[in-house]
Parts: structure tokens; C-alpha cells; sequence
């Protein structure tokens, strides 16, 4: 059983939609995903992977700022080069600025999500600039997809997962000095029963967290932890659909959740994307349609969100890997609909 989303009017008309809009327009690169976004003191960040096609080793991280009303041309600030022979593609960048320190970029790189390692950058002039890439320690990736959350403590919890012989596999990595050092938990599903990747991270007290995320058994999971990351309860299946793709979520400043997904069970349907909003993160209630299209294969996906400063809500996502979209909702103003105990099919 899954929730069913009503048929909500899509982003274009819907309320606390405040702006919908490409982050550019032609680019060097014919195929892009796995955008991020940040706010900086200078404005909006994001970055994303792109080049002729995910896996190809041309692919490179590209960075993209908000300025004077508008995004700047993307720019490539990492690519896995090797050597004069040797390159590899990137994955998955991540952007997240601490309290205090410079803006942090992770990312992956290597032949495939089975065989590649974390590195990071850092960018003191709100990513205008980046330090030299810096491998992770073995056996450490960085978020993997999604962005951590700084703790009371001031340590960043990342969400990681593997994808290697043992399944699809969740666990956490911690770092108390800005990725200098790292410790990790150990893997918390079997890969298997619930093949689980990419966990966001929602806060509901100072030690109690909820991390959401991608599975292949066509539901979103769950997991609990109720000492600040440190161990968590067993993984489970919660009714919210999802077609092994991609998802984000956030706790909002007035204590709500609020998380993007593909409101749907079947694989490769990246379609419709979705906004939901909880009180509590069990009870979902639908928000609007960001996107809808089921002629589209390439579909929209793969979301990044983060509240800024001023209450507004940032949604950057592939659209049809051609280009990376930008979003901006006002979370007070969405308008929230039951969903309802029944199995939920879009229309062929």
C-alpha cells in the first residue's frame, strides 16, 4: 500500500510558488544531474555533474552563482583527471556551508558508484574560487548525495550509503573539524531485504533525527535515531512511493518537514516530482506538482532543498538531464491536501 498524492494543480499555478526558472540555458555539456544548492553570504550557489552522458569520463563538477538576479554561466571547478591518460567521472556534488569555515564541496569520483571514493574542496569567496581537490580518508565518502546537517555540537552528519557486492547499503559519517577527520557507523540495512541509498536528514531534537531515502523496493525508508546519529533504530518502509530514484528533504525553521520526491512506485517513472510537507515526519500531506510529464523518459529528479535565511524554500532538479531547474516556494503559503490510503497510479 502507498499514499495516493491528489491531483494537485502543477507548479505553475499552484500556491507559494514564487519562481520557477533553468539555471541556464545552453551549456557545454549535452547531459547533466545531481544538482546541489547553498546560500552564501554573496548569494545562491549550486553545482551538479555534466558531460556527454553520467559515466563518461568527461563528466565534471560544474558551479553556477546567483548574482544581481540572475545565474552566472556554469563553470567546471573539478573533473577526475588523473594523469595524461587517465580520467575518471565525477558524481553526486554536495554543497554545504558550517556556521563557521569556509563553503565545503564534496563529491565523488571513479569508474562507477561500486568502485568510487570521496573528495572534497573547499571556497572561501563563496565559490568563486576552490582549494585544490582532497581525497577522503578510505572507507569515507561524504554525503553522498544529499547535504549533512550541523549538529548543536557544531560536528557535520553526513548521509552516506555503498552500492557495492553487499547490496544497497545506509550508514552515517561524522566529522567534528570540517573533514579533516571522519568516524563512521557501521552499515544499518543488509542491502537486501531493504536495498536503501542516499538518506536526508531531518531534525526533530537536539539528539532525536529521522533520515529519509531511495530504495529499490518502491517505497521511500525511514530510520531513527534518538542520540544525535550516533545509532539508529532499525530501517522500515514507509507508505510514500518511490521508483528507486532520488529524493530530499528538510526541517523547516517553524518545526514542519518539508521533502521532494517522484510520487511514484514503478521504475524508470522519474515522473511526476513532488512536494510534501509533515508536522511530524510520519503524516505527509501533499503540497503541489513541481513537474508531470509521462512522455518525458528522462523524467525530473534527483532534487537538492534548503531553506534560506529569509523563510524561502530553494528546489534545484534534473529536468530531463538537460539542464538543471530552480525553484522557490514560500513555505507558509503552500496549500496542504490528505493523502489517501490507496494504491497510487498516474495514468498511462
Amino acid at each position: 500500500m502507498t499514499l495516493a498524492f491528489p491531483r494537485l494543480t502543477q507548479a505553475a499555478n499552484a500556491p507559494g510558488l514564487i519562481r520557477s526558472e533553468f539555471i541556464f540555458e545552453t551549456a557545454p555539456f549535452p547531459s547533466c544531474h545531481a544538482s546541489t544548492i547553498v546560500e552564501t553570504p554573496s548569494g545562491l550557489v549550486a553545482a551538479w555533474f555534466g558531460g556527454t552522458h553520467e559515466r563518461h569520463p568527461d563528466v565534471g563538477i560544474w558551479v553556477s552563482r546567483h548574482e544581481n538576479g540572475r545565474w552566472t554561466p556554469p563553470v567546471e571547478v573539478a573533473n577526475g583527471v588523473e594523469s595524461p591518460t587517465v580520467r575518471y567521472p565525477t558524481w553526486n556534488p554536495v554543497l554545504f556551508r558550517p556556521k563557521e569555515g569556509p563553503l565545503l564541496l564534496f563529491y565523488k569520483v571513479g569508474p562507477s558508484p561500486s568502485t568510487w571514493w570521496g573528495m572534497m574542496m573547499t571556497s572561501t569567496d563563496d565559490g568563486r574560487t576552490w582549494s585544490a581537490p582532497r581525497r577522503l580518508p578510505d572507507g569515507i565518502l561524504g554525503p553522498i548525495k544529499n547535504k549533512p546537517v550541523q549538529l548543536p555540537n557544531g560536528d557535520l552528519l553526513c548521509g552516506s550509503s555503498t552500492e557495492g557486492a553487499e547490496g544497497w547499503r545506509v550508514h552515517f559519517e561524522r566529522t567534528s573539524d570540517l573533514g579533516q577527520t571522519w568516524v563512521r557507523t557501521p552499515a544499518l540495512n543488509d542491502g537486501k531485504t531493504i536495498a536503501a541509498i542516499q538518506p536526508s536528514i531531518l531534525i526533530h531534537g537536539p539528539e532525536r533525527l529521522q533520515a529519509l531515502g531511495r530504495t529499490r523496493q518502491g517505497r521511500i525508508f525511514e530510520i531513527w535515531s534518538h542520540d544525535g546519529g550516533r545509532t539508529w533504530e532499525p530501517m522500515r518502509l514507509t507508505p510514500l512511493p518511490n521508483p528507486n530514484s532520488g529524493t530530499d528533504a528538510i526541517t523547516l525553521k517553524d518545526g514542519r518537514h518539508l521533502l521532494v520526491y517522484n510520487h511514484a512506485a514503478r521504475p524508470p517513472m522519474r515522473t511526476p516530482l513532488n512536494v510534501a510537507v509533515s508536522p511530524d515526519g510520519r503524516q505527509w500531506f501533499a503540497a503541489l506538482v513541481l513537474e508531470h510529464d509521462p512522455a518525458a523518459p528522462a523524467g525530473f529528479s534527483y532534487p537538492a532543498v534548503i531553506q534560506t535565511s529569509d523563510g524561502l524554500v530553494h528546489i534545484t532538479y534534473t529536468w530531463k538531464r538537460e539542464r538543471i531547474k530552480h525553484v522557490v516556494l514560500d513555505p507558509q503559503q503552500l496549500r496542504l491536501t490528505p493523502m489517501t490510503d490507496t494504491i497510487y497510479l498516474w495514468p498511462e
